[in-house]
């Protein structure tokens, strides 16, 4: 054999990978494992709990601008992606991917497609909690902590990039803490910065570092750019997912907590505990470390929210805690907003909102062709010199949402006008069915003389 012709025979030999290091052969298992690099891990973990969302959706358009149709709002297709983070069903994404779509529909790993509601938004970070019917246990995502990320650290992005189901991506963080305004509406102050390729269609679905764990969630692209995308931090990402889900939970625990994170270990905290609550009768503590719920890991804010979703009124859960170093255990059973809290709950929304509120049927509302609603409360007298009569509120409209929260029962109410956030964000956006159709408008609260 000619020599020349040898050596391309042998260089087809190692390009074929069939040998090694000094000529070894290698087995096809070796082979194999040289593919299956952290990244083909990292993503073989998350993909399941990764969907695909999509569905029509109305496009603004400013009347005053020239040539604007006065028909009906034009449609197109929206598209982006979310990511499972409880086994039920529940879905975090941004906002701006389901907003004005009218049936969101979700696809997910396995290609069956399911029909999502939403449970609750925050529009100031751009995020959203959607439900999907799940007949069996749903994969959810591994959660890591953005505290510890690292500018030059490797990091993957997965999600539905122009509409391209599970495409990834990769690239490194190339910075943190970037302040990014995206449009008039839309600031956000505290954004990772990465160089994998973050395309329309990604928004909502994660980032993930090396060992798989999702460390962000996409939320945006330079436009113009190449190499420039950016995620909100899942330690913010995650505590914001669970006062979303919260909207969830019907009756009162009376815990506040928070998520306390330490040599990348999260902790979920006591911070409070109310006078005359379910807590105070359990004996939980300012300072207990949580750390399961009826046999649920408690690691974070959000589990602690998940944990009792489905938990039925005066329903024990057995709440195991770490406290002073030592492990201690207790019963404690949501309930539901007693007689002297609901009027307590009555006089404040009349003071603050000039409104009487009463439950009503929520087949009421759907049958008003509005099923996108679960249910709301209805006005029953407004106060003339109030904030809500001053927006145009009247009697017999049903009030469906605050802020970023439904209004379906009186309990949800309490957690509004209870909510730091409530008071920090005036004014806040209101949401009113008024026979079929929905209004809003934003009221202005003053807290001076109602406390």
């Amino acid at each position: 054999m000619p020599k020349r012709f040898r050596s391309v025979a042998f260089g087809l030999l190692l390009a074929n990978g069939l040998f090694g290091i000094g000529g070894r052969r290698l087995e096809s298992a070796e082979i194999s494992a040289l593919r299956r690099t952290a990244i083909v891990k990292a993503v073989e973990q998350a993909k399941e709990s990764v969907v695909n969302i999509h569905g029509r959706k109305s496009v603004r358009v400013d009347p005053r601008q020239a040539g604007a149709s006065t028909g009906p709002a034009p449609q197109v297709n929206g598209m982006g992606t979310g990511i499972l983070i409880d086994e039920r069903g529940y879905v975090l994404t941004n906002y701006h991917v389901i907003d004005g779509v009218s049936q969101i529909k979700v696809t997910l790993a396995d290609e069956r497609t399911l029909t999502a509601t939403l449970v609750a938004n925050d529009v100031k970070t751009d995020l959203a909690v959607i439900k999907i019917p799940a007949t069996d246990p749903l994969p959810v995502i591994r959660i890591g902590t953005s505290s510890d990320l690292m500018p030059g650290e490797e990091v993957i992005a997965v999600g539905n990039a122009y509409g391209y189901m599970h495409t990834v991506t990769r690239g490194i963080i190339s910075a943190l803490h970037r302040s990014v305004q995206v449009s008039e509406e839309q600031h956000y102050p505290d954004l990772i910065q990465t160089d994998a390729s973050i395309n329309p269609g990604n928004s909502g679905g994660p980032l993930l570092n090396i060992d798989g764990e999702m460390i962000g969630i996409n939320v945006a692209v330079r436009v113009g750019a190449q190499g420039i995308g950016f995620a909100l931090p899942i330690d913010e990402a995650t505590e914001i997912a669970a006062r979303l889900i919260a909207s969830e939970r019907a009756g009162s625990l009376g815990v506040r907590g928070e998520t306390r994170i330490a040599d990348r270990v999260s902790r979920f905290v006591v911070t409070h505990v109310d006078t005359e609550s379910p807590a105070t009768a359990s004996r939980l503590q300012p300072g207990d470390v949580v750390t399961s719920v009826g046999g649920m890991h408690i690691a974070r804010t959000l589990d602690w929210e998940r944990a009792w979703i489905d938990a039925k009124l005066g329903e024990s859960m057995a709440v195991e805690v770490e406290r002073n170093g030592k492990a201690t255990s207790c019963d404690l059973a949501k309930t539901a907003t007693t007689a002297r809290e609901n009027g307590s709950v009555e006089s404040l929304v009349w003071s603050l909102l000039g409104l009487k509120l009463a439950a009503v049927d929520p087949a009421a509302i759907v049958g008003a062709g509005e099923s996108r609603y679960r249910g709301g409360l209805r006005v029953v007298s407004v106060r003339a010199d109030g904030p809500a009569a001053q927006r145009g509120v009247r009697r017999g409209d049903v009030l469906v949402g605050i802020h970023k929260w439904e209004t379906t029962t009186l309990d949800h109410v309490a957690y509004i006008i209870k909510d730091p956030e409530f008071r920090s964000s005036q004014p806040v956006k209101f949401y009113v069915l008024r026979g079929e159709e929905t209004l809003y408008g934003h009221l202005r609260v003053s807290f001076g003389s109602s406390e």
